[in-house]
Parts: structure tokens; C-alpha cells; sequence
């Protein structure tokens, strides 16, 4: 199949089975908790004990040793840390959820009536409730420091987006390999793991890169890593204040990369759902 026919036929399912896919949506999210006693509160518990710990950590257990890392930050630390911790949590929930959505719901890809290519979307739903969560956590924890809303955090809808269509490309990719290459799901989590630490979350590349602890040439290349962009503009919204139009050059990198993948992406999963079925 060709890939732009891919990418419209799925684009279209999506938009004409919208309400179920949010129905399912919700139902995933109530159901992954469902039984415990503190049920989907656990959804947001675990998140903020992370970004406490790493707050810690970083800030006061290993304040001194991490000076190098933390050049040019101009605000708190854990204003800077929860700026690059929101994103990075919806995108590496998103990409273990995702990546399983046909094995989760086996039961429906056997079903011939029903459109399997919505099932991604599904998990994005289940996973875009948290995430909304602790971006208005996040917003509130820039107020208590005297940081409050203005334009510019307007930009956090637009970055959301951008992820959430880059996440799509390639949870549409690896949820049709895994299902023929169940250890892919364990490449993706050791993948996240990585990426977490090559993403400048926790330290400050243009700090760093002043400080002369990077080059210019690894600059280059951790600023093709396509979270970079996601992460640094929650930060221009929040703290810099830049508009993503006043970086044109990451801007259009991160679309053309993000076009690309969704594309394969799509490509990818149309040509091999006919055989989902049988092997599921």
C-alpha cells in the first residue's frame, strides 16, 4: 500500500470512530487501576513521587557534584525539572502503552467489523488524562514560586500536540512489530531508559555547552533527538519565553522528522495488520 493512502485511511478511521475511541480511552484508563484500593489515584501518585525524587537527588544530595549541570538555569531547579519530567512522562507512557495496544486487545483485532488502527489512539487517550493532570500540577507549581500564566503558556497546547502526533508515528510502527517480535517491547523500554538521560531533562545543554563540558558537535547531535525540542519549548513557554517560530530551524527539523515517522509509521502498520489476526 502506499504510504500517503496509509496515513489518510488511518487518519480517517480515527476521525469516523472518534467517540468510540474516546469511550475506550476512558474505559482503559479506569481499567489498568481497577481493584486497587486507591484505584486511579495511583496514576498520578507515582509521577509526583519521581519528580521529588529526582528533586532531591539533584538538588540537595548531590547539590555539589551537580553544579556543572545546572549553568544558566535561571529559575528553582525544580521548576526546570518538572518543565522537562511532564513531557517525558506522556511520551515514555505513551510509548509503553502504545507499543502493546494490539496484545492488550486481541480480542478486537480478531474481530474483522472493528478498526484496529484506532487502538493506538486508544492508549493516547488512556494516557493524555494524566498528562493533562500534571500539566495544571505543573502550572500550579510555577505559580507558588511567582511564575504565573501569561501568552506564552498558551505554547504548551501546540508542544502537547507535537509530541502527541510524533508519538503516534511511532507507536503506529512498534505496536505492529511487537506484535511479531514480542522482545521489541523490551527494546523500546531499555530505549526510554537511554533517552532519558541523553534528553536534556535533568541538565542544561546550552550551561554545558558554555561550560565547555560538551562540543559543539555533540550539541548538534542530541539536538536531533526529537524530545529536545518537545522538552526545551515547555521550557521557552514556562521560563524563556521564546515562540517556536522564533527557532526555525528545530521548528522545521522536528516537523519534517515528525511527517516522516508518522508516515512509516502508518506504513508499517497497514501492511502488516492482515496478518495480525493469525499470529495474535
Amino acid at each position: 500500500m502506499n504510504t500517503n493512502i496509509a496515513c489518510l485511511k488511518i487518519l480517517k478511521d480515527i476521525k469516523e470512530n472518534r467517540k468510540l475511541i474516546f469511550t475506550l480511552g476512558k474505559s482503559d484508563f479506569k481499567t489498568k487501576y481497577a481493584g486497587q484500593y486507591l484505584g486511579i489515584i495511583w496514576a498520578f501518585v507515582q509521577p509526583v513521587i519521581t519528580v521529588l525524587v529526582y528533586w532531591f537527588v539533584f538538588e540537595k544530595a548531590l547539590n555539589q557534584g551537580t553544579q556543572s549541570t545546572k549553568v544558566g538555569i535561571t529559575v528553582p531547579y525544580v521548576l526546570w525539572l518538572i518543565a522537562g519530567l511532564v513531557p517525558w512522562f506522556y511520551f515514555s507512557e505513551l510509548m509503553g502503552q502504545g507499543t502493546s495496544a494490539l496484545i492488550d486487545y486481541n480480542y478486537l483485532v480478531k474481530k474483522v467489523v472493528f478498526k484496529i488502527s484506532t487502538l493506538p489512539v486508544v492508549k493516547m487517550i488512556s494516557s493524555l488524562f494524566v498528562h493533562l493532570f500534571f500539566v495544571a500540577f505543573m502550572i500550579v507549581l510555577y505559580m507558588f514560586y511567582g511564575h504565573f500564566p501569561d501568552v506564552y503558556t498558551l505554547q504548551l497546547i501546540y508542544y502537547s500536540l507535537a509530541m502527541t502526533i510524533l508519538v503516534m508515528g511511532l507507536i503506529y510502527a512498534s505496536s505492529a512489530i511487537v506484535v511479531f517480535f514480542r522482545d521489541f517491547g523490551q527494546l523500546i523500554s531499555i530505549a526510554l531508559q537511554v533517552g532519558m538521560w541523553v534528553t536534556p531533562i535533568m541538565w542544561n545543554l546550552d550551561g554545558m555547552l558554555a561550560a565547555g563540558r560538551i562540543s559543539k558537535t555533540l550539541e548538534i547531535v542530541l539536538k536531533l533527538n526529537p524530545m529536545y525540542y518537545i522538552v526545551n519549548g515547555y521550557r521557552d513557554s514556562l521560563i524563556s519565553k521564546v515562540w517556536f517560530w522564533e527557532q526555525p530551524e528545530l521548528t522545521l527539523y522536528f516537523w519534517v522528522f515528525t511527517i516522516v515517522v508518522f508516515m512509516l509509521g502508518t506504513h508499517i502498520f497497514e501492511k502488516l495488520k492482515v496478518h495480525f489476526a493469525d499470529v495474535l
